[in-house]
């Protein structure tokens, strides 16, 4: 798969998984209460997939995580 932000979207799903985990919910609470399959959250934590998303998919993990975008987006330059 060729993607242009293809190490972007690794840094901010890495992101997303560490957030999760401080705030102890499983990958199954978090894609529930974010109304997305469980399987593309995986895809999304996955270290080695460039699974792109929506800002609107973002945007609804964050709100689940109690976090801003701006700390997603920490590990970028």
């Amino acid at each position: 798969m060729s993607q242009k932000h293809a190490e972007e979207y690794k840094i901010i799903g890495q992101a997303i998984q560490k957030y999760r985990k401080l705030k102890g919910m499983t990958q199954e609470q978090l894609a529930d209460e974010a109304c997305i399959s469980i399987s593309y959250l995986t895809k999304i934590e996955a270290m080695n997939c460039e699974q792109p998303f929506s800002l609107e998919v973002l945007l609804d993990i964050t709100e689940v995580l109690g976090v801003s975008i701006h700390q997603l987006l920490e590990g970028i330059e």
